[in-house]
């Protein structure tokens, strides 16, 4: 049964920056994709970013494209969010999420989920 562990969130000024990190265990990490996802309080979740089991391929939400960057290392189990120029809109809470096979845009399509990490954006 996987387990995915968030760390990072803090509260930042607008502008600031953050770099989150999910550790993962009781999964084969090098066949799963993974994503971070977010979420604000009464609203659905929101997929951010994702990559690619193979690490070859990123993607990134409109909204977040060019100021986050997701990245992982494979030898810790770990995945990535570095981000940057953070805005008001970006606080939420943030989860990392996986799936067996290639990345998915939906939030709700992956398997396992972590608890998530607190992100506050001041403005």
């Amino acid at each position: 049964q996987g387990h995915l562990v968030e760390s990072g969130g803090a509260l930042v000024p607008a502008g600031g920056s953050l770099r989150l990190s999910c550790e993962v265990s009781g999964l084969s990490f090098g066949d799963y994709s993974m994503a971070w996802i977010r979420q604000v309080s009464g609203e659905e979740r929101e997929w951010v970013s994702c990559i690619f089991w193979d690490g070859e391929s990123r993607h990134y939400a409109d909204s977040v494209e060019g100021r986050f960057t997701i990245s992982r290392d494979v030898a810790k189990s770990a995945v990535y969010l570095q981000m940057d120029n953070l805005k008001p809109e970006d606080t939420a809470m943030y989860l990392c999420a996986a799936r067996d096979g290639i990345c998915r845009s939906k939030a709700q399509e992956y398997e396992y989920y972590g608890q998530g990490t607190r992100v506050t954006v001041a403005s």
